[in-house]
């Protein structure tokens, strides 16, 4: 069982990915800009192999608590980036949204140069209870991976 993210384009301060479950595309996902190093809430993770487990305590728990009830068990987090917490798999359209954390997405567009998602709760719905059976599996090992196809300017 697999978990990628694969970045597929890049726009002046975003990343357009892709996530993959089982080596089946489930979404687009947006990200913040690719950069050498991690800054808080302006870029993307950097590529590699982290974990992916249940967050119950950060703040947004509770927000999604009330909007998903019978859904929401947690956040869906992103573990063992150096020096970084708290960066999770969360809804969000546009590169303002994501403070350094993947954004789900059902489709997409370009606009001024930025990439952003559009029915990001729907997707986000979608993908939700698979990556929690993941999760609860011990099977949620996620793969990070830059494949820049295109870049707009």
């Amino acid at each position: 069982m697999s978990i990628q993210i694969i970045r597929v384009a890049a726009g002046k301060n975003s990343t357009l990915s892709h996530l993959y479950i089982n080596r089946i595309f489930q979404c687009f996902l947006l990200e913040d800009s690719i950069r050498k190093e991690k800054i808080p809430g302006i870029t993307c993770i950097p590529e590699g192999h982290y974990e992916l487990k249940i967050n119950s305590t950060a703040g947004m728990n509770q927000r999604y608590k009330q909007a998903y009830p019978g859904l929401h068990k947690g956040m869906l987090e992103i573990a063992g980036i150096p020096n970084f917490t708290l960066v999770f798999i969360h809804i969000g359209n546009y590169v303002s949204d994501t403070a350094g954390c993947p954004l789900t997405g059902h489709s997409w567009a370009v606009v001024k140069g930025d990439f952003q998602v559009q029915q990001s709760a729907f997707a986000y719905k979608e993908v939700y209870p698979l990556l929690l059976k993941m999760i609860a599996s011990g099977n949620a090992r996620l793969e990070v991976i830059n494949h820049i196809q295109t870049y707009l300017n």
